[in-house]
């Protein structure tokens, strides 16, 4: 594969809010490849990861597919687990203060973080490093020096930090260090680029380029990735929104949350979570636009790409069957959990106790909403005591057998 070729893959999915700073990085990516070809050796890519969670959904794996297409063009990749700015936490997307976390939580996340990101990244050829190897032993005259390449201003611009401010909210000194710590992350790892999303942009191309050119290394290049959306198609995917595509769940389920995405999205979801190359992509998205692909056709291809890629194609021909026959067809599901029901309990109580909600707020909401039916009959009560045993409907695509 040409230099051409590697660039316009390894560009596909990213987003600068910039055109100049765009071309910029591109220029750049491509002379640094040229280089290392010519001197033969491979780039080192890096992505950070704040393992703050142990749960991780697809939107967390937009860079990983973008390390995993380097991986592929066989270049070195780099998986670092943030064991230190964990301890702050990345304020760039919160517009109040996160809350810290202990060293222990963090490496006790960071073992499943890395587990669950082995199923888009090459196990053989991922590096993995944390960087409390380097950041634990920095002086205070070392923070002095690397805090002396910014202004209080820089920070003060960023949007987050703003808002905070015309709010009379407290900023807290440590914040400031993060973008700092992330900068000399990238000097320390001597790397070539950094891979991160928008909300990195900061991070990565004022903080870390400043800071190893500071240090005399030559500046990484920034591949900034968009942010994936969820299954509304509009907010930024999150667990705490319920937008979310799980990536420990079920192929069935991860198919069928994809189908739920709105039209509109599918194009972001074809370039941020398929293995799919800028020509297939360009494909899918020339016969939306033209109409020679229906939009549910498409959809389901979408779903069926995105389930094999986390899966496998058996996985994924398997969850595409299960949803024709369910929805499609109209029939539920051959095979579901069952729930044992406890005397006098009432509608809500099962709905939790069965695992259909993860709260009673959701709860209330899906029965409010027309969401919850016994063998196809409503329930809008969410006080009454449970009616009887039966299949147990939330939403379009969550069943149990009530016995």
């Amino acid at each position: 594969m040409n230099i051409n070729q590697q660039v316009e893959i390894l560009m596909q999915g990213t987003e600068y809010g910039d055109e100049g700073l765009r071309k910029t990085m591109e220029t750049e990516l491509r002379q640094r490849l040229l280089e290392t070809e010519q001197e033969g050796r491979k780039l080192r890519i890096y992505c950070g990861y704040d393992p703050r969670t142990a749960d991780l959904h697809i939107g967390h794996t937009v860079t990983m597919r973008k390390l995993r297409q380097f991986q592929d063009l066989g270049h070195e990749v780099v998986f670092l687990i943030g064991t230190y700015t964990s301890l702050i936490g990345d304020p760039s997307d919160k517009d109040k203060l996160r809350p810290q976390l202990t060293q222990e939580e963090t490496l006790e996340n960071a073992r499943s973080y890395a587990e669950q990101a082995y199923r888009v990244l090459d196990r053989s050829k991922t590096i993995i490093r944390y960087n409390h190897e380097w950041l634990a032993s920095l002086s205070f005259a070392d923070l002095i020096k690397l805090g002396s390449n910014f202004t209080i201003q820089q920070f003060l611009t960023r949007e987050a930090f703003r808002k905070r401010w015309d709010g009379d909210e407290a900023i807290y000194l440590h914040e400031f260090f993060y973008a700092i710590m992330q900068g000399y992350d990238a000097y320390a790892l001597h790397t070539d680029i950094q891979v991160g999303g928008t909300d990195q942009l900061f991070n990565i191309i004022t903080a870390g380029r400043k800071i190893m050119t500071s240090l005399g290394e030559k500046p990484n290049i920034g591949i900034i990735m968009s942010i994936l959306p969820g299954t509304d198609g509009v907010i930024k995917m999150s667990k705490s929104l319920g937008n979310h595509i799980p990536l420990n769940s079920t192929p069935e389920d991860m198919y069928g949350k994809v189908m739920s995405v709105p039209d509109s999205a599918m194009g972001q979801y074809a370039r941020l979570v398929t293995r799919w190359l800028p020509a297939e992509v360009a494909a899918f998205e020339t016969g939306l636009k033209s109409g020679n692909m229906h939009p549910r056709d498409a959809k389901m291809k979408l779903a069926h790409e995105i389930t094999a890629t986390y899966y496998s194609e058996s996985a994924a021909d398997q969850a595409q069957t299960a949803f024709v026959r369910q929805f499609q067809q109209g029939q539920i599901p051959e095979e579901m959990p069952e729930y044992s029901l406890q005397p006098d309990q009432t509608v809500l109580e099962v709905l939790l106790a069965a695992g259909l909600v993860a709260s009673k707020s959701e709860g209330r909401r899906m029965l409010e909403q027309k969401g919850v039916r016994l063998d196809g009959d409503l329930l809008e009560k969410h006080d009454a005591v449970f009616p009887h045993p039966g299949v147990l409907q939330v939403g379009k695509r969550r069943f149990v057998r009530v016995r």
